[in-house]
């Protein structure tokens, strides 16, 4: 769609207040366009976009798309839904019935993207980290990069930042099989996982999405790491952590620490310098290499990338610090899925190994854990209690559905049970309002608390503290 389209064009969304939704209409406030949305809560995203100028509706009911295609009859009326959005939606059926213009997000997302060199981020796990890396990088060293991701980038303190730019950074997502709407000029594959049970029956189905997303991709930058990425996909740029043989990019950790890790870069095989890398985890190693990677393959200097890599950050709700109580440190991340839970769970047995000053000292990792669908929760319970077990102290609550029905009578009962064959200290608990009123009983001076999910635990951190359940 070109400029003066843009200029004559509506976009309504249904579900405005979404993290991936909210930053596409950012996005199109920003190219011009008029924006209005719906849902059902007010949060942090409605309120921005209202001051960019978007009208928001705090109902989904038809009167709000009569209203919109009253308003704005001079201009092209797109109604825009996720795969989040049930047929049953009133909005939604009422723009069917009338045979109104409806697009997926996916196709908002790939019209912008067509306008710019695209950079576009997929895999299973760690792309909000790797396009925040990204982002960083390519707007200190260029200053000439957009952005759209699902998370909150500290550089824009926004999930949207669209200029008129050479370069987009995009996250995309495989969750519901639109990942085949994206053509990329780079396209990243992170790594490769079974996930999204509501939507892919097995893991054939999963690479087979990644494998159209790869065909869509001018160039295709792989993890080395991943087996199942090294396995399915060939390609001329490849990166890794753990080799420098057959792989472009390589940065090999020799010091690992709770606050930074250092490494050796390497490309083709030639050692090229040392690194210092301010945010901790493998895993994060692994997506700011990527980061590094693609940067280098869009002929960004490294000189230039080694300058400004202090200036990394991990995007919100990604092992954030949210406070302390009582000496109880608090932590958020997203982790939903039990490899994510694994690295988390690393990750915090790291902080509590070193101090500052390296010492050991006692204190007990407590993972409080919401469970995101109930699809996964059937799916993947056994590799949950797994790694949540590892834990010291844990505590599950009722699973956040994400608009899924629970027709197998799911509960977070099945993960208890089963930690508990390897862990006692496990609790079931129903939500974080009974864990906040007993919070003093459940944990102790020195705790380092891991608080993780996908839903809407993050509310958390404002419970705690007796303010009112904040929506992010």
């Amino acid at each position: 769609m070109d400029k003066k389209l843009l200029l004559k064009s509506h976009f309504h969304f249904i579900g405005i207040g979404g993290i991936g939704m909210s930053a596409l209409a950012i996005g199109l406030l920003k190219k011009g366009c008029s924006v209005s949305g719906s849902d059902l809560v007010k949060n942090d995203e409605t309120k921005k976009l209202e001051k960019f100028g978007a009208v928001i509706f705090t109902s989904q009911v038809r009167q709000n798309i009569e209203f919109v295609t009253s308003k704005f009859t001079n201009k092209l009326i797109n109604f825009v839904v996720s795969s989040a959005i049930k047929p049953e939606n009133e909005e939604f059926s009422y723009c069917k019935e009338k045979n109104l213009s409806i697009k997926h997000r996916s196709e908002v997302l790939a019209m912008l993207m067509r306008t710019y060199t695209a950079l576009a981020i997929a895999g299973s796990h760690g792309k909000t980290s790797t396009s925040t890396f990204l982002s960083t990088i390519l707007e200190l060293c260029t200053r000439n990069s957009s952005s759209i991701t699902g998370g909150i980038i500290p550089i824009y303190n926004s999930n949207c930042h669209l200029e008129n730019t050479k370069y987009l950074v995009a996250e995309v997502d495989e969750s519901d099989g639109t990942i085949d709407k994206y053509k990329s000029d780079i396209g990243i594959i992170n790594n490769i996982d079974f996930d999204h049970c509501d939507h892919f029956s097995n893991l054939s189905e999963v690479i087979s999405s990644f494998k159209t997303f790869a065909k869509n991709s001018k160039k295709l930058l792989i993890n080395f790491d991943c087996e199942i990425t090294k396995n399915n996909f060939s390609s001329e740029n490849k990166w890794s952590n753990t080799t420098t043989l057959n792989v472009d990019y390589a940065l090999i950790p020799t010091e690992i620490y709770k606050s930074h890790t250092i490494g050796k870069y390497f490309e083709n095989g030639n050692f090229i310098s040392i690194v210092n890398i301010p945010i901790p985890g493998l895993h994060n190693l692994s997506n700011i290499t990527a980061a590094i990677a693609a940067s280098r393959m869009i002929g960004v200097d490294f000189i230039e990338i080694k300058k400004n890599i202090k200036y990394l950050k991990l995007p919100k709700k990604r092992f954030e610090f949210r406070g302390q109580l009582n000496e109880r440190n608090l932590y958020d991340d997203y982790a939903h899925h039990p490899n994510e839970v694994k690295e988390t769970i690393k990750l915090g047995r790291l902080f509590i190994k070193q101090k500052n000053n390296n010492e050991l000292y006692k204190n007990r990792l407590v993972a409080i854990f919401q469970p995101h669908r109930y699809s996964r929760v059937k799916q993947f319970s056994r590799e949950f209690a797994e790694e949540l077990s590892k834990a010291d102290v844990i505590f599950v609550t009722s699973i956040y559905g994400a608009g899924e029905e629970n027709k197998d009578k799911i509960t977070s009962k099945i993960i208890t049970d089963l930690i508990y064959k390897q862990n006692k200290n496990v609790s079931y608990i129903n939500n974080y309002h009974e864990i906040s009123k007993n919070f003093y009983e459940l944990t102790q001076k020195g705790d380092l608390i891991l608080n993780m999910g996908a839903g809407d635990c993050h509310n958390f951190w404002s419970i705690l503290n007796g303010g009112e359940s904040k929506v992010y």
